[in-house]
């Protein structure tokens, strides 16, 4: 697993300015300069760290279908487990595959805590988090949302 290069910025603007995708995600949607941003920064923090995002591609058509990975959340809570795929992956199981992959990467890379967080209204991702083994470890408010926080410890 690497990172997303310059190669990837394109597909990055459109899924990253998606509200559909990132409607979502914390912070919300980006404009195409703060997904060249994040993609600077998510190369530095594979350089220092050794882990990160990376792009997610189907292996029959090498079609993008999103980015899964790690970051650290800016609340402090630790690193967290993400993914964002386009709606038209939804049920054919490309997220749980790129999560439980990222998520065994994750602690094999020494991560002992890995976090994520989900919507309580998200459905499909809080069945993703549980159907991979992460388990609720809490909740808080965000935005107006209710956040459930899940957890996966290593050796667990």
């Amino acid at each position: 697993m690497i990172p997303p290069g310059k190669e990837n910025l394109p597909d990055l603007i459109r899924l990253k300015g998606d509200e559909r995708v990132f409607g979502w995600m914390l912070h919300g949607v980006r404009s195409a300069e703060r997904a060249a941003e994040e993609l600077e920064d998510d190369s530095d923090f594979w350089e220092v760290r050794g882990y990160g995002t990376w792009c997610v591609f189907e292996r029959e058509s090498g079609a993008f279908l999103g980015i899964c990975g790690f970051m650290e959340r800016p609340d402090g809570r630790g690193v967290a487990l993400r993914y964002a795929l386009w709606p038209e992956c939804r049920g054919k199981g490309f997220a749980r595959e790129a999560a439980r992959a990222a998520l065994a990467f994750g602690h094999r890379a020494g991560l002992r805590r890995i976090i994520a967080v989900a919507r309580d209204e998200n459905i499909a991702s809080r069945a993703v988090l549980t159907d991979i083994g992460m388990t609720l470890a809490g909740e808080f408010r965000n935005q107006g949302h209710r956040m459930l926080l899940f957890q996966s410890l290593a050796g667990s």
